[in-house]
């Protein structure tokens, strides 16, 4: 079978494209990146491609998908791997619901509270954004963690499908904590140990290959900071 023609439009600095890089890196396969600048009106050729002017788009053969969970469950289903297993039968659908009800709950739980902090005034705020966000984690995503098997998803000893779709934002919240970057409160990192199973799957997943080697911390947090951070009067 001949490899596919991939062609992903993107922005590193994006958490959402990062998902795309993810999933090609993890799934070994060969691809032409474009580059969109996100601080310009789409080119008319782009919107001809994405309408709505978002990254990542990807071009695969070319058809073309958009919209980043899409892009990687696109990929994962596309070329069955470690990452998910195909639908059937009925006990791999059921780890497949298992995976989609994680990612929502990561995301509809968790990092709005990460965007929270972003966008704080001040200190103070950051500080009660953290807490908030350290609050879902235990009562939403510790449960839904193995414990003494693999760091990843299900007790996996490779990366899934939930890691592909969070990785990139696991990394900005544990990356933004630091002094330098001031977008998520220094007592964060104190307040997740509160989460033992997290913290072991967080700091697993950051640290692999696929997940952070697009990542450059300081252009992403000088980025997310200027597109995020209250303006000072």
């Amino acid at each position: 079978m001949a490899a596919p023609k991939i062609i992903l439009y993107t922005n590193r600095n994006c958490p959402w494209a990062h998902r795309a890089h993810i999933a090609l890196k993890e799934l070994g396969l060969e691809y032409e990146e474009v580059i969109i600048d996100l601080d310009k009106p789409r080119e008319p050729w782009y919107l001809q491609i994405n309408p709505r002017g978002l990254v990542p788009a990807l071009s695969y053969n070319g058809n073309i998908i958009t919209e980043s969970g899409i892009v990687a469950q696109f990929l994962a289903d596309a070329h069955p791997s470690h990452l998910l297993p195909q639908s059937s039968p009925a006990e791999n659908a059921l780890y497949r619901a298992r995976v989609a009800f994680f990612v929502d709950a990561f995301f509809s739980k968790v990092v709005p509270h990460f965007f929270a902090s972003i966008r704080s005034a001040t200190e103070e705020e950051r500080d009660a954004a953290a807490e908030e966000l350290a609050k879902a984690v235990v009562k939403e995503i510790e449960p839904l963690l193995e414990d003494g098997k693999g760091p990843f998803f299900g007790g996996s000893d490779r990366l899934t499908l939930a890691e592909v779709q969070s990785g990139s934002f696991l990394l900005r919240i544990l990356s933004f904590s630091k002094p330098e970057h001031g977008l998520v409160s220094a007592k964060l990192p104190a307040l997740l140990e509160q989460a033992p199973k997290f913290k072991r799957w967080a700091e697993a997943t950051v640290q692999q290959e696929s997940v952070n080697f697009i990542y450059n911390e300081k252009a992403v947090a000088d980025r997310m900071r200027a597109k995020f951070a209250p303006k000072k009067p």
